[in-house]
């Protein structure tokens, strides 16, 4: 999917190109320009295609809707590569050159930190990520520019600890990449663990990007612990340390969050030679903005159980809200406008509601958005509550198996 979508964009800027720079042309300077800081290569590249696929639906939607201000919304994709200097070379072009309105992404949280500093808070563009789970971000002093659509690992760390001790795991060995998710999660969940009566007999933060992790394995696998939990994402460090475990009888049991549920364990590993808990941040199934994204996603050929989809959706289309709230595309109004379209008061809009909501806002009406990934009532730090699921391996892909209380 990702081949055929990044074939379709490169196509169209290579006949853009070749018909005399069309792009720059009085057509296309009428579209109303949204970012999207993905991670189109680097470790978690083989989850970003549906993501972006869910962010263009968005646009889809709203331009059959009737576009923003009247005009046509577009999105302009940027690769952070999930490493901060890329994100900032990414968010730089996206802000100054392509004079984006605002800003979904990024999706890893240190590449959000870095875009977020260097870039969209000096220049007053408001950034919403629809994965960024790093704690870290909570306490930015961000100018209220920074959002997310997907709970703090602070939550999902304590719900993890929770749901391993459930599963009668009191004694596990913990290893984490050392980046901002890795650490942040990491830190939460061996707080709610140890609170909880858990021990971890080995602790220990791990660099990415090594083709062996056997002697780090093995001093983790001392002490008999019963599973390893390994934070990590799996196009990176995490798949080597399972192969690695495996190969070496370090371990046989492990548990991970989002940045390890990655079809390419299956594929690399053996859906039969795995044993894993996954965790993630999801959309409760009884969510009725969940079904009217899900139906029209995968009417659209999309895949509505992949990753954070929900949330990509939703943080395009809260910034084209914000956007028509505002009434035009000055940044600063725009800023001020995402708080009123995403809470209440107001009338309740979803996933489908475009047009509708286009028309009580020009009837000066307020309006409530209840997205796919839940809703997204920002507190004072641009945070939102959430759900956590529980994954599994079905068949050749990791599916929800319930939700976490």
């Amino acid at each position: 999917m990702f081949q055929h979508t990044h074939m379709r964009v490169g196509a169209t800027l290579a006949g853009a190109l070749a018909a005399g720079l069309v792009l720059a042309g009085p057509a296309a300077a009428q579209n109303v320009k949204i970012g999207s800081l993905s991670a189109i290569t680097g470790p978690i590249a083989n989850l970003v295609p549906p993501i972006v696929d869910a962010e263009q639906h968005a646009v889809t939607v709203i331009n059959e809707g009737g576009g923003i201000l009247g005009r046509d919304a577009e999105l302009v994709v940027g690769d952070t590569q999930c490493a901060a200097q890329a994100a900032v070379d990414a968010a730089q072009k996206l802000v100054n050159v392509d004079q984006v309105v605002a800003v979904a992404g990024a999706l890893c949280s240190g590449a959000t930190l870095a875009a977020a500093q260097s870039v969209a808070i000096p220049a007053g563009v408001v950034m919403v990520s629809p994965a960024s789970t790093s704690p870290e971000i909570t306490g930015l002093m961000d100018n209220d520019l920074l959002f997310r659509v997907a709970p703090s690992d602070a939550y999902q760390g304590e719900v993890l600890a929770r749901y391993v001790l459930g599963k009668g795991l009191n004694k596990v060995a913990l290893t984490f990449i050392n980046n901002d998710y890795g650490v942040g999660l990491a830190g939460a969940f061996r707080d709610a663990f140890n609170a909880g009566g858990g021990v971890i007999t080995s602790d220990q933060v791990h660099e990415p990007n090594k083709s062996s992790y056997r002697s780090e394995l093995a001093t983790l696998a001392t002490d008999n612990p019963q599973a390893l939990v390994l934070l990590a994402y799996a196009g990176d460090s995490g798949l080597t340390m399972v192969r690695q475990s495996l190969e070496n009888d370090f371990f046989d049991k492990f548990v991970g969050a989002d940045g390890m549920r990655d079809d390419v364990l299956i594929e690399q590993i053996g859906a039969a030679n795995l044993d894993i808990l996954i965790t993630q941040p999801t959309s409760a199934p009884t969510n009725p903005a969940k079904e009217v994204f899900d139906a029209s996603f995968a009417a659209a050929g999309g895949d509505p159980s992949s990753i954070f989809v929900q949330q990509s959706f939703d943080a395009v289309f809260m910034l084209g809200l914000a956007i028509q709230k505002a009434g035009s595309t000055d940044r600063a109004a725009v800023r001020a406008a995402l708080r009123d379209i995403a809470s209440p008061p107001g009338m309740v809009v979803g996933p489908g509601d475009w047009a509708k909501a286009v028309e009580a806002l020009a009837a000066g009406q307020a309006i409530n958005y209840e997205g796919a990934g839940g809703s997204h009532d920002f507190d004072d730090q641009g945070d939102v509550a959430g759900v956590i699921g529980e994954y599994a391996i079905k068949g050749n892909t990791f599916a929800e198996v319930g939700l976490i209380d």
